[in-house]
């Protein structure tokens, strides 16, 4: 197995003192949900209290850290499953996938002034959408779930793994969206009583919304009422939430990780993604390049190496090695020539290399390998 750069890792562990929430982007395929999670095994290690989570549907982390599934609220990994791995751990490591249905129901469940308003909420059909099928509802109610484990939980660190690059953005934006709308008049319009709410929509869409009630027995427009004005009781406590978690994410308690790979188009995505969250005054994020050839013929010719091993390979099997490693050593050649460009987007700060594995990463040895290069 190669080795990251050990300099890059103790300057990414430097950079990660004193944040409470890590915030992994990436474009998928690149190996962020193992890297999250071997991230979280890293500091849990070092004596910290930590949570992993995923708000990637496709269901990786469970796997990779040696379970059969992921519940929506936080499980501790075993001690024992740990030891056996060969693993020690001077804190404790929790894991899990977001619940977005759950994650709602919680919220409301909390914030409900009363058992009526509660079940009136939770039985509403709106609210069956907006909570399972609506875009974006995976986004709040990962809005939600993030401040529940800062406010409510006593975790030293959070590793939020996102989904793959451009929609994990729309998490990022999340907050700001959702706060536009509880603060904007087209929530009021909801807000009013029946009859106004229906001028305000217009002659052209109070007769849509009514064809659509004769034939389908659904009374929209009045459902999409009787929904909003049930939330009054928790719009401004669900607003409240919001606004901590914007400020959370914009605060210095809060970094960004963008994982990627050598490869070209991985390349382009961490160059978008570090250009957004600078524009949208997110900060400057940390960097890991995964899966980095680092073993070729370390400056030698093939003949030169062949030459070398002869005494302890043997003339016929040094110059095979020696011809293998030359095929490693293009791409080799490629990575560093990637982590140099990578290092200008960063200003010059070396991004952490963590080396190619022979094999996929499927259990929690195979994370603390991982945890090994990455050296927070």
């Amino acid at each position: 197995m190669a080795r990251g750069n050990s300099s890059a890792a103790r300057t990414l562990r430097s950079r990660l003192t004193g944040r409470r929430v890590i915030v992994t982007l990436g474009a998928g395929g690149v190996g962020k949900t193992t890297t999250s999670a071997a991230l979280a095994l890293a500091l849990a290690m070092r004596g910290g209290k930590v949570a992993v989570v995923t708000i990637d549907p496709a269901r990786r982390l469970a796997t990779a850290l040696g379970l059969e599934n992921l519940s929506g609220e936080p499980h501790r990994i075993d001690a024992v499953a740990l030891e056996h791995a060969g693993v020690e751990l001077r804190g404790e490591l929790w894991a899990m996938m977001l619940d977005t249905k759950a994650t709602f129901d919680a919220v409301v469940e909390r914030l409900a002034p009363d058992e009526a308003s509660r079940e009136e909420i939770l039985a509403n059909p709106v609210y069956r959408e907006l909570s399972t099928a609506v875009a974006g509802s995976n986004e709040l109610s990962a809005v939600a779930k993030l401040y529940e484990l800062h406010a409510e939980h006593e975790f030293d660190v959070i590793v939020l793994d996102t989904p793959p690059s451009r929609n994990a953005l729309d998490f990022l934006e999340a907050p700001g969206r959702l706060l536009g709308f509880l603060e904007g008049r087209a929530l009021q319009v909801f807000l009013a009583p029946g009859g106004l709410t229906a001028k305000l929509f217009g002659r052209g869409t109070a007769l849509v919304f009514a064809i659509f009630a004769r034939v389908t027995g659904v009374d929209m427009l009045g459902e999409l009422s009787r929904f909003f004005r049930s939330l009054g009781g928790i719009l401004d406590g669900f607003g409240e939430r919001t606004r901590v978690v914007q400020q959370l994410l914009r605060s210095e308690q809060t970094g960004f990780l963008i994982v990627t790979s050598p490869e070209p188009e991985p390349v382009r995505e961490a160059r978008f993604l570090a250009e957004r969250l600078r524009e949208t005054g997110l900060g400057e994020p940390e960097l890991i390049v995964n899966r980095v050839h680092l073993d070729g013929l370390g400056g030698r010719s093939p003949e030169e190496l062949a030459e070398r091993l002869t005494d302890d390979l043997g003339a016929d099997l040094a110059r095979r090695v020696a011809s293998n490693l030359a095929d490693f050593d293009v791409l080799v050649r490629r990575d560093e020539g990637t982590v140099r460009e990578l290092e200008a987007l960063l200003g010059g700060r070396e991004p952490t290399l963590v080396g190619h594995l022979d094999e996929e990463v499927q259990d929690l040895l195979g994370l603390a390998r991982i945890a090994e290069q990455l050296g927070v």
